[in-house]
C-alpha cells in the first residue's frame, strides 16, 4: 500500500478492521516483559515531561518523535538520537514499528490524533482534556471501542494511591458524615498574552498547516505561537480545560465516585477582563452544576487578587483543589494531599500523596501489555466524561449574555455554594475596578442536559447546542463514529 493511500485508508476509516487483521501491531498478552516502543506526537514541554517518566519503565523504548515544528523535533533527537523524527504524525502512524503513541499536542488535536492513532492499531495515551468539543469525545471512545484499543487520558491524579484512602474515608467510613454539597476552585495567577496590531508570524520551522490541523486558519495577534494557544478558543479550552479538568476530575473520583456522569443543569458565567490582551476564554470563570443530588460550584480566577497585589482572589480551601462540606465537617483536597476538618475547623485526618505522575503512565503500559482496557485508572470514557464537565462549563460562558443580579437568583438548592462563590467573585472583580453586573461579565441562562445523550434540551438549548461540536477545517475532521 501507499503511503498516500494508507493515509487516505487511516483518515476515512474504511474497512478499518482489515486493516486491524493485516496490522502487524503486536499483540502484548502473551508476554507482559515485552518491548514496547512508543512514539510521541508532540515534542513541546508536558511531551518531554512525559518522555522522563515512560523512560523509567522497564521495557518502553521512545523510538519516534513527532512535531510540526522542526525545531523541537530536532531538540528532542538530542534527547532520543536513535528515534526517528517526523513532522506529520499520519507518517509516524505509517510506522509499524510503533505500538503505542502519547499524545501531547495542542488541545485542538487531541481526539483527531488519538482517533487516527487508534484506526492504525496503536495504543494511546492522550493528554487532558480529552476534547476540544463534547461531540468528538464521544466519537474518540467510540473509536477506541471498535479498534479494541487501549486509550488512557492523562489525568494522572487517578493513579494516586492517596485517592482510594480518600474514598474509603468519606465513603466506606463516613468520617464525615453525608455530603451535602461541593466546591472546586482553581485560582491561579497568570498573565496577560499580549495584543498586536498585526499577526504573528509564524516561524519558517513551523509547517503551520500541520500545526493547525482541525482549527481554523485565523490570524493570531497574541505575542508567541506555543502555549498561549491555551487562551484561544480555536485551539485551546481555557483554564477550564487546562487546570479545571484535574479538579472536577478530582471531584467525580472522591466525592461522586464516578456515579455522576455529567451534570442534569449548568449555570455559570465569567468574562476575560482587566488585560485587555488576544486571548477570549475567560480569566474569571464562576459555574453551578446541578447534579440531582450534590450541588457543585467551580470557582476560577488568573487574576491576582487586585491590581498591585501577587497573590490570588481570595477563596476557601486549596487554590487548585475540592471542598466537600459534609454533615460533620468539610474535606479539602488537591493535588498529592488531603485534610478533614470537624465543624469546629479542626483538622482531625490527613492523606498525603505522590500526585500521580510515574504511577499513571505505568499504569498504561500494564494495560497494553495485558490487553485489558478495563485495568485503566482514566479510560477513555472516564477522561472523556471529566472532560465533559468542563466543556459545559465554557459552553455556558460562551451562551451567555449579560450579568444581572436578578438572573444570578436563578439556583435553587446550592445549599450556600453558590451564593457565597458569586459574593466572593463580585469582590474579587470590584477590587480590579469591574461591576459584576456590567457588560464585561456574562451569564447564561439555566441550561438543562440530556445526560444520556450528552445534549442540552429545552429552553435556550438551541445556542448551546451550537458549541458541542466545531467546524473542522477540511483534511481534518474527525470522523463520525456515533
Amino acid at each position: 500500500m501507499t503511503q498516500s493511500t494508507r493515509r487516505q485508508f487511516i483518515q476515512s476509516g474504511i474497512a478499518a478492521g482489515a486493516f486491524l487483521a493485516t496490522s502487524s501491531h503486536r499483540s502484548f498478552a502473551a508476554s507482559a516483559n515485552e518491548e514496547i516502543n512508543l512514539g510521541f506526537i508532540s515534542c513541546g514541554g508536558r511531551a518531554n515531561q512525559l518522555m522522563g517518566m515512560f523512560d523509567k519503565i522497564d521495557g518502553v523504548k521512545i523510538t519516534a518523535l513527532c512535531d510540526p515544528d522542526a525545531g523541537r523535533v530536532a531538540a528532542t533527537k538530542k534527547r532520543y538520537p536513535k528515534a526517528k523524527g517526523y513532522a506529520d504524525l499520519r507518517d509516524l502512524l505509517d510506522d509499524d514499528g510503533v505500538d503505542a503513541v502519547v499524545v501531547a499536542t495542542c488541545n485542538h488535536w487531541h481526539c483527531l490524533a488519538a482517533i487516527w492513532a487508534m484506526e492504525a492499531g496503536k495504543d494511546v495515551y492522550v493528554e487532558k482534556p480529552l476534547s476540544h468539543s463534547q461531540w468528538e469525545g464521544q466519537q474518540t471512545v467510540a473509536a477506541a471501542r471498535k479498534h479494541n484499543r487501549i486509550c488512557q487520558v492523562g489525568t494522572q491524579q487517578r493513579s494516586d494511591p492517596m485517592q482510594a484512602e480518600i474514598k474509603k474515608f468519606l465513603h466506606e467510613e463516613k468520617g464525615l458524615g453525608e455530603i451535602v454539597s461541593a466546591r472546586v476552585n482553581r485560582y491561579g495567577v497568570r498573565g496577560t498574552i499580549g495584543k498586536t496590531s498585526t499577526p504573528l508570524k509564524i516561524e519558517s520551522g513551523v509547517n503551520y498547516d500541520l500545526w493547525l490541523g482541525p482549527a481554523q486558519d485565523k490570524p493570531i495577534f497574541r505575542n508567541k505561537l506555543q502555549y498561549d494557544w491555551h487562551w484561544d478558543w480555536n485551539t485551546g479550552s481555557g483554564e477550564m480545560g487546562n487546570w479545571g479538568v484535574h479538579v472536577l476530575d478530582d471531584l467525580r473520583n472522591n466525592v461522586f465516585q464516578d456515579k455522576v456522569a455529567l451534570p442534569k443543569r449548568i449555570f455559570g458565567g465569567g468574562g476575560r477582563v482587566a488585560w485587555n490582551d488576544a486571548g477570549d476564554t475567560p480569566n474569571v470563570h464562576f459555574v453551578y452544576f446541578d447534579t440531582g443530588s450534590i450541588p457543585v460550584v467551580i470557582g476560577l480566577s488568573n487574576l491576582t487578587e487586585a491590581p498591585g497585589k501577587r497573590g490570588s482572589a481570595k477563596h476557601p480551601g486549596p487554590g487548585s483543589g475540592y471542598i466537600a462540606y459534609c454533615e460533620g465537617g468539610r474535606f479539602e483536597g488537591q493535588r498529592g494531599s488531603g485534610a478533614a476538618f470537624d465543624k469546629d475547623g479542626k483538622k482531625i485526618k490527613s492523606f498525603k500523596g505522590k500526585g500521580g505522575n510515574d504511577l499513571h503512565q505505568a499504569n498504561f503500559i500494564d494495560a497494553v501489555r495485558s490487553r485489558d482496557a478495563s485495568t485503566l485508572n482514566t479510560d477513555v470514557k472516564v477522561g472523556h466524561l471529566s472532560t465533559g464537565w468542563c466543556n459545559l462549563a465554557n459552553i455556558a460562558f460562551r451562551a451567555g449574555s449579560t450579568f444581572t443580579h436578578e438572573a444570578a437568583k436563578e439556583v435553587d438548592g446550592d445549599r450556600g455554594v453558590w451564593s457565597s462563590l458569586l459574593g466572593e467573585t463580585e469582590k474579587h472583580l470590584a477590587g480590579h475596578g469591574i461591576d459584576i453586573a456590567s457588560s464585561e461579565i456574562k451569564l447564561s441562562p439555566m441550561l438543562h442536559i440530556d445526560v444520556e445523550k450528552e445534549v442540552f434540551v429545552g429552553e435556550n438549548s438551541a445556542a448551546a447546542n451550537e458549541f458541542l461540536k466545531r467546524q473542522y477545517r477540511s483534511g481534518y475532521e474527525v470522523p463520525t463514529l456515533v
